[in-house]
């Protein structure tokens, strides 16, 4: 056992789960945190929690690098212009808020009011082995859902990085392991987990990454946005 703790202490930096970093900077300050002065900062800055913003643009997850009481410093695949108000939801708090500053794929958000980071992060405490929902985007697309042999065709209601809700679904697939196919996104297993109304929510294997889900959402984005210039 000590030589395989001797061993663990052993690996290189590079080498440690990224588990190990899956944090968010918070400062106890009110001012909205700034952009790092080098993009070199970033390999030590590896935050990974998610929230969802919403605004002019639709939907979307952004990735929270620095929290303060009056704001966020976070990662951004499209970035809303500087002094447009939008709203970030974490844990299903919704917190009106402006971009106050854009910087290569960085945004900066001041809360229209100071937050109580004590009661906002209060409620993502486990309680009796519960964790809290990741943010969900609602989304209007279609996709196959694999159960044993059978195939249904299934519109998705919302996902996030860690499931999604599809309908309408039997409800004797509870419990059963599926797979999902939804255009431009890789095939996902998960299972399913609850059922009600003809719809379903299924909890994938593995999550999603950040980075994954980002790039599918803008994608989607951008053929509605097509689709709508044809059409004018």
């Amino acid at each position: 056992m000590f030589e395989s703790l001797i061993r663990r202490r052993g690996r290189r930096p590079a080498e440690v789960d990224a588990a190990a970093f899956d944090s968010t900077t918070v400062s106890l300050s009110l001012a909205v945190p700034r952009p790092p002065e080098r993009r070199s900062e970033e390999r030590v800055l590896p935050t990974l929690r998610v929230a969802k913003m919403t605004g002019a643009l639709g939907e979307q997850l952004i990735r929270i690098r620095n929290m303060s009481a009056g704001g966020v410093m976070a990662d951004c695949s499209r970035c809303p212009p500087v002094g447009e108000e939008v709203k970030v939801e974490f844990n299903g708090q919704s917190i009106p808020s402006t971009i106050v500053w854009i910087r290569e794929g960085l945004i900066g958000l001041k809360f229209d009011q100071n937050v109580d980071l004590g009661e906002l992060f209060a409620g993502r405490k486990p309680r009796h082995g519960f964790r809290p929902r990741p943010p969900r985007l609602e989304v209007g697309c279609s996709a196959s859902v694999k159960l044993k042999k059978l195939y249904y065709k299934v519109e998705v209601h919302d996902i996030s990085l860690g499931g999604m809700k599809v309908g309408p679904i039997d409800d004797y697939c509870i419990g059963e392991k599926v797979v999902v196919v939804v255009e431009s996104l890789r095939p996902i297993k998960g299972e399913v987990r609850w059922y009600a109304d003809r719809r379903a929510g299924i909890v994938f294997d593995h999550e999603l990454s950040f980075q994954e889900l980002a790039e599918w959402v803008g994608k989607r984005l951008e053929l509605a946005s097509l689709k709508a210039s044809y059409k004018g």
